[in-house]
């Protein structure tokens, strides 16, 4: 066996493996995009669905914590905080189905805090890329950073209302969506490049 041949499968094996992820994060940008759309397209009723969502979920989770702790009669442990979990997380779901259009401002704070976490990812990557002698980390540091504004401003501008949340993210996914498929090409490049 050659040296070539040896170094090739190992190689290609990471290389596969970075590339399914990078295809993981292509899935994830385009569900970010149509999520953008549909906040364009109709903000109140994202609102109100995300505010239904979040209401029913803790409404049900505490719920059951609650009837949990009756059935147990609260004597599994002295220190049960079981029935205090149960009612707070049920008072949580009644506030989500009360004042569910206020939830916009938390919504646009969370996509804006996802939107900056993918852009630091990318950075680390470019880092990478730079570390192993790649000249692509300069367009992923373009690309990561762009992300981290639009990040920012999401999440700490005044005019986070839905249909502007919505625009950023359909941008943020259109360039996620770039940035993955040009690191893929990148990633085919050194394979080719390293299996010689």
């Amino acid at each position: 066996m050659t040296k070539a041949e040896i170094i090739k499968q190992p190689v290609e094996q990471i290389g596969g493996d970075v590339k399914k992820t990078a295809w993981a994060g292509m899935a994830e940008f385009l569900a970010l995009i149509i999520f953008g759309i549909l906040c364009v397209v109709m903000p109140e009723t994202i609102v109100k669905v995300a505010a239904y969502i979040v209401g029913a979920f803790f409404l049900i989770k505490g719920g059951f914590v609650v009837i949990e702790y009756f059935m147990e009669k609260g004597q599994k442990d002295y220190y049960n905080n079981k029935l205090l979990s149960g009612i707070v997380s049920v008072l949580i779901g009644i506030a989500a189905f009360v004042i569910g259009e206020d939830l916009a401002r938390v919504f646009s704070v969370i996509i804006g805090i996802i939107i900056i976490y993918e852009a630091l990812v990318r950075i680390n990557t470019a880092s990478k890329l730079h570390a192993a002698g790649l000249d692509t980390w300069k367009q992923l540091v373009v690309i990561s950073l762009i992300m981290l504004l639009v990040g920012i401003f999401v999440t700490f501008g005044t005019g986070g209302v839905v249909p502007l949340v919505g625009w950023m993210m359909v941008l943020c996914g259109v360039i996620g969506i770039v940035g993955e498929t040009y690191f893929i090409q990148q990633i085919n490049t050194f394979i080719n490049k390293v299996s010689k």
